[in-house]
């Protein structure tokens, strides 16, 4: 058994929009307003949100993540996607299919998505030369171990490789609050040889 140390990013439900859902939304040409950058190189938080809407609720001010994708994406936690009546799958991002669509709104203006709703399966990023350097590769499954009173294992952990990549666990809310973790915390990655 190998062991090393990540940092912990939560991720809160949010977005990805494809160009023309963008043009759909705000306008012909508009281009999204990056409010801060995220840990992973080149992705940034926009200043623009969305309203979810699904057959038993909605949810306001679901932040947009940019640039544009090729297709349109939400990515939710357990309880979202109660709240709007979903059954959504867990998955590796961009992996839509037989996934839930819903309705997004931004004023007066609304698309349907056919398809795209998603939990994100629990990831741990890492570039190439980090993946060399800790023996791991691209949809290796691994163990994180986050300490604290609320603390425990997380299994089933895909590994995602990237050159551009930066090491970082990635959560959604409904599992940071059962661990007790914040962004920011450390965990150790658990490889079982």
């Amino acid at each position: 058994m190998r062991t090393f140390q990540t940092p912990i990013g939560v991720s809160c439900r949010h977005i990805h929009l494809s160009e023309e859902h963008i043009e759909a939304l705000f306008g012909e040409g508009y281009r999204l307003t990056k409010k801060k950058d995220l840990s992973q190189p080149g992705q940034y938080a926009c200043e623009e949100t969305v309203t979810l809407v699904g057959p038993k609720g909605d949810i306001p001010r679901v932040r947009i993540l940019g640039p544009a994708r090729s297709e349109s994406q939400v990515e939710l936690a357990f309880t979202d996607a109660f709240k709007l009546g979903l059954q959504t799958p867990v998955r590796d991002s961009g992996n839509l299919e037989e996934s839930p669509g819903l309705e997004v709104q931004v004023g007066d203006k609304k698309i349907t998505l056919d398809r795209g709703a998603i939990v994100a399966l629990r990831h741990l990023h890492l570039s190439e030369e980090q993946a060399a350097t800790y023996g791991l590769k691209d949809k290796d499954i691994v163990k994180v171990l986050v300490d604290g009173c609320r603390g425990g294992v997380f299994h089933n952990v895909l590994v995602r490789v990237k050159p551009n990549y930066t090491l970082d666990f990635h959560i959604d809310t409904d599992e940071a609050n059962a661990f007790g973790a914040k962004t920011g915390d450390w965990a150790t990655v658990i490889i079982e040889d």
